[in-house]
């Protein structure tokens, strides 16, 4: 699962905010004006826009550089403060303007209701020395590496010269370009690798409509036209679509949640994909676990972050679970979205005929080596071809119930072959086990696991315990065989 995952190191360059919340009562109307008296009792300061996408990364446990523009006053100050909370976020990047006063976002709140919103803020583009020494600065950030994220708020910091320069900049580094964008048009993301709109920005930048899932597709790939890359539209409580520059697109939907704050969600979200693309998954991966960690951010109140221990406990209360018998085609449809959801495919297999503690080594050491376990039975005909007629001794039926109720085990799938084969094939597993009495080259499905990336674990067996001899000591007569799991 995440929390066993390594993240790379983030570049992120853009807009950073700072976001107060002031909180208090609210008990009477002013007798100045029609508005209400809050009492005051709190403020709290934490960290908005490309500020807060760095706090995410670094909550998840990313390693990041953050580059931006803040003013010479009190909020770059409290700002830099907030930021230092987090060990994992270098600020040397952030560019001072004593032109400039740093961005600020100061909400006023009454329990979970807000009342109003002050914004202090400059948008003019920083003078070229300002703005040459912030792309010096991106530069020695994308230098050190594995995703570059843009942050685009609006505020002036990444106009059309410095987006160029710096995505120009990645592509030559041959480092992923991920963008949240704040524009009418795509088209200055040109090279970007992923852009981030909301449905909002989608419609905005395209001038379609967004409403339905084919509106949405063909709005992905007019956006996608504008700047040659991939497209991935939030969509609040309809999860999200990842238009793919191939033409691919998967729908990912929200598992219910109760929303208190989208303040932030869409920061989370792109922080959420940088990470997990930089720990080396995919992108329908990184988009899987990413709408859950939104699920997360949206049932806080306020700019909040996600850490790695609750995505860990959202997914696991996300990805579906079964225990039970399901068909190759329902094992395999499983497996690809435990993995979309982060976690290791581990597979065994066996006949399982008469379980025995050898049996419970074989799961746990299996269980053991991943977040998911699959356990492949040879089906009745299987088994007598092959070890004769007087086995099963229990037929396929009994011996999955009886292996689906083990706690180690996620799901139990038959295969009638004399091989698991084809089930390995179908399933595609990150790890296959299989006890130390075998050699590793000996291990069937081992070289299509090992040629997907995975790889091959043998475990320690209980020498002495098989379903033969449990037979042999009961009066029984079978075909002499020497597997110690069967």
């Amino acid at each position: 699962m995440i929390e066993n995952m390594h993240f790379g190191n983030i570049a992120i360059v853009g807009d950073v905010i700072l976001d107060r919340y002031i909180s208090g009562r609210t008990d009477r109307i002013s007798p100045e004006a029609p508005v209400p008296v809050l009492v005051h009792e709190h403020l709290n300061t934490v960290a908005g826009g490309a500020a807060n996408v760095a706090a995410n990364a670094a909550a998840l446990g990313a390693r990041v550089a953050l580059v931006g523009l803040v003013g010479a006053d009190d909020h770059a100050t409290c700002l830099t403060r907030t930021l230092a909370r987090w060990d994992h976020i270098d600020t040397h990047g952030l560019v001072q303007d004593t032109h400039r006063q740093t961005t600020t976002k100061t909400r006023v709140m009454s329990g979970r209701q807000q009342i109003v919103r002050i914004d202090n803020e400059d948008t003019h583009a920083p003078a070229p020395a300002i703005q040459a020494e912030l792309v010096e600065k991106a530069y020695m950030a994308i230098d050190g590496a594995d995703i570059l994220i843009c942050s685009d708020y609006g505020k002036g910091v990444l106009d059309d010269g410095v987006l160029e320069k710096i995505i120009t900049r990645a592509r030559a580094r041959n480092i992923p370009v991920i963008v949240d964008p704040k524009r009418t048009s795509f088209a200055a993301y040109r090279g970007a690798t992923l852009v981030t709109p909301n449905r909002q920005e989608l419609a905005r930048a395209t001038g379609l409509p967004v409403r339905t899932d084919e509106q949405i597709i063909a709005a992905a790939r007019m956006a996608g036209a504008q700047f040659g890359g991939s497209v991935l539209v939030t969509r609040s409580e309809e999860g999200m679509t990842l238009w793919r520059d191939d033409g691919a697109v998967s729908h990912v939907r929200s598992q219910a949640a109760e929303v208190f704050d989208v303040s932030g969600a869409g920061d989370c979200v792109v922080a959420t994909v940088a990470a997990i693309l930089s720990a080396g998954h995919s992108m329908e991966t990184a988009v899987t676990i990413s709408n859950t960690a939104a699920a997360v951010a949206v049932g806080k109140l306020g700019t909040t972050t996600v850490s790695r221990a609750e995505l860990s406990h959202a997914l696991m209360r996300d990805m579906p679970d079964s225990g039970k018998c399901v068909s190759l085609e329902q094992a395999a449809a499983m497996a690809r979205d435990w993995r979309h959801h982060g976690a290791r495919v581990v597979f065994t297999n066996g006949c399982f005929d008469l379980l025995h503690p050898g049996h419970i080594s074989l799961i746990q050491g299996a269980a053991a080596q991943g977040d998911k376990l699959i356990v492949a039975l040879n089906t009745d005909r299987s088994v007598r071809r092959l070890k004769g007629e007087s086995r099963p001794i229990q037929d396929e039926r009994a011996r999955a119930t009886v292996i689906g109720a083990l706690r180690n085990v996620d799901l139990v799938v038959l295969f009638d072959q004399d091989t698991p084969e084809e089930a390995i094939r179908a399933i595609l597993p990150d790890v296959i086990v299989k006890g130390a009495d075998y050699r590793e080259d000996e291990v069937v499905g081992g070289d299509i696991v090992k040629a997907s990336g995975g790889r091959v674990v043998l475990v320690d067996i209980m020498p002495g315990r098989s379903t033969t001899s449990l037979v042999r000591q009961a009066g029984g007569e079978p075909r002499a065989e020497t597997d110690t799991t069967a």
